[in-house]
């Protein structure tokens, strides 16, 4: 198989939010997708490594490959974009907790291609800060989990200076139950937050070009199918420890070493959102 891609009208980015179940099977859909015109590539990972779990961990049974690709190690990845030029691709990458280590692998991979890594294009969505608030997928507190937000900016700045560090996603607090208002606050909010603990990491000549790079999904033209809301058919708890992905509305997730309070798509306030991150932090002995 040659590794050039067809020409395509790069103005627009068309991509299928997409992985399951293997690493090859996930490269064959890519491959087909990539054949018939599509321009870029978005992964999504399965709930094991969202949450820095291997496939065949005992926490991670029932979920490899339910909800995305499993990626457990460098061969994973190589597996995914096998045949794929990295250099010649916009790939969109949806993960949070374990983004820097998935970021290295995506590197490492690039480079066993003879890629030149300053030429990589992509997104990271690296929004660890929303994950205490909607879908719980964090796996450190919230202090070092802003520090790797700002260790990868600082790091693509200076090495992969196409690539967007961190995709501040308020999609997922809608879904918890934020209003459109408190979603956008929210939003900003981690935006703000974000580039408050930048500055000093990178030249002061650069940082208004790391605020360029740091994108917020609701201010894209973006279409996106929620799951079905299940308020009206009435709740349901999901069995599996790690719950669920997207916006499915969890009512209670179990996690290691405590529970962490899932968040209603009905909660509907800040204050909800907030008093439930505040009571995880208080019960979760990892914090």
């Amino acid at each position: 198989m040659t590794n050039e891609l067809p020409p395509r009208d790069r103005t627009w980015l068309f991509r299928t939010y997409a992985g399951h179940s293997t690493a090859a099977a996930s490269n064959a859909l890519y491959r087909t997708n990539l054949a018939k015109g599509q321009t870029g590539l978005s992964v999504a990972f399965d709930l094991p490594t969202q949450t820095g779990y291997d496939s065949d961990h005992k926490l991670a049974r029932g979920e490899v490959g339910k909800v995305g690709v499993p990626i457990g190690h460098l061969g994973d990845m190589r597996a995914l974009f096998d045949a794929i030029p990295l250099d010649q691709m916009n790939t969109s990458m949806t993960i949070n907790a374990t983004a820097p280590w998935l970021l290295a692998l995506y590197i490492a991979t690039a480079e066993e291609q003879g890629a030149d890594i300053s030429a990589l294009q992509g997104t990271v969505q690296n929004d660890l800060i929303k994950e205490y608030l909607s879908r719980g997928t964090y796996i450190c507190p919230p202090q070092p989990s802003l520090r790797m937000i700002t260790d990868v900016a600082a790091y693509t700045r200076e090495h992969l200076p196409k690539w967007n560090p961190m995709n501040i996603c308020s999609y997922h607090l809608q879904e918890a139950g934020a209003t459109p208002e408190e979603e956008l606050a929210f939003a900003l909010a981690t935006a703000t937050t974000v580039l408050d603990d930048l500055r000093g990491k990178v030249p002061a000549a650069q940082f208004p070009e790391m605020v360029g790079r740091i994108s917020l999904l609701p201010l894209w033209c973006a279409g996106q199918q929620p799951w079905p809301d299940r308020a009206a058919a009435g709740k349901q708890r999901l069995p599996h420890p790690l719950g669920n992905a997207g916006g499915d509305p969890v009512e209670n997730r179990a996690r290691p070493g405590g529970a962490t309070p899932g968040l209603e798509r009905s909660a509907g306030s800040a204050a909800r959102m907030g008093s439930a991150m505040v009571a995880a932090h208080a019960t979760d002995p990892r914090l």
